[in-house]
């Protein structure tokens, strides 16, 4: 008995945009996600209910079908079932990795060495979070890393991961709980200053430091942009950065009742001191403070 025609239902927009970054075209995707709704169905019945022309269905059927998304299971009519999810993206990756694999070794054989003194622009927050989440999944010694505990967040697996496999972790946080990013023994966590405020533009950045070789220092912004580098120089700047943050925690937590008195608090007296306009009503606005 022919399968009943369903109610025409678009694929969200943002399922669709994904199938397409994984190689599906724009009808796969619609179709994909028809079929994984009602299934088995002919041509034209998912033809009606995708919302994709006649003559593309058959086309896009068939590079679903060539994919192992799609599997044919009758003829006259011929009617399709979606693959499982899993089972297809299962496949998917197997393939796509072991192509990514032979396609690295034949070009490494050209590629001429990377000077590592280059600063490398990264733009976009998946290309950075991609950045991030290799350097935390590479490294094997030491880990040093200054950030907000809302972009922190988007990584927490992926420490959670590196403290099981033994790596030193120093973690300097904007925010007020840093027991959220206690991983272990061997992680140290600090909140900023004490007190977690976040203030002038350090709060929108994520800085990481990685085994001593390798650092990313990303602007989290409107757009979301981050410089890399390899380069000696300012791989210890960068960890420089996350060390004195370290220090002012320990000194902040043992005598920050008399660095208040002495400079005001938040270090009133010495931020306003050299502050430009825009950052000291940055600082007020955040602190509360009038003066």
């Amino acid at each position: 008995m022919p399968a009943r025609i369903a109610a025409v239902s678009n694929a969200p927009t943002d399922v669709v945009a994904d199938l397409r970054r994984l190689g599906l075209t724009e009808y796969e995707a619609r179709i994909y996600f028809q079929l994984l709704r009602q299934s088995p169905a002919t041509a034209y019945e998912i033809s009606r209910s995708a919302s994709v022309p006649r003559p593309n269905t058959y086309t896009a059927l068939e590079g679903l079908v060539q994919r192992g998304a799609v599997l044919p299971v009758s003829e006259s009519p011929a009617r399709y079932i979606a693959a499982p999810p899993d089972q297809f993206f299962d496949a998917l990756a197997r393939r796509t990795g072991a192509l990514c694999a032979k396609v690295t070794s034949r070009l490494q054989e050209v590629a001429q060495p990377i000077d590592d003194q280059h600063v490398w622009t990264l733009r976009g927050e998946a290309q950075v979070n991609d950045k991030i989440g290799a350097m935390i999944s590479a490294c094997s010694e030491s880990l040093m890393i200054k950030a907000s505990d809302d972009v922190l967040r988007q990584h927490t697996e992926s420490l959670r991961a590196a403290a099981a496999r033994g790596v030193e972790m120093l973690i300097v946080v904007f925010g007020p709980d840093p027991s959220e990013f206690q991983f272990g023994p061997n992680c140290k966590v600090y909140i900023h200053e004490a007190n977690g405020v976040r203030m002038g533009k350090t709060d929108n950045l994520f800085t990481i430091a990685t085994d001593h070789v390798e650092m990313v220092t990303a602007q989290i912004l409107e757009e979301v942009v981050a410089v890399h580098t390899r380069n000696e120089a300012i791989v210890t700047m960068a960890e420089s950065l996350v060390r004195h943050d370290f220090y002012m925690a320990e000194i902040f937590l043992r005598f920050g009742d008399q660095i208040d008195a002495v400079f005001g608090p938040y270090l009133r007296d010495l931020r306003l001191a050299c502050f430009t306009p825009d950052q000291a009503a940055s600082f007020r606005a955040k602190t509360g403070l009038t003066v």
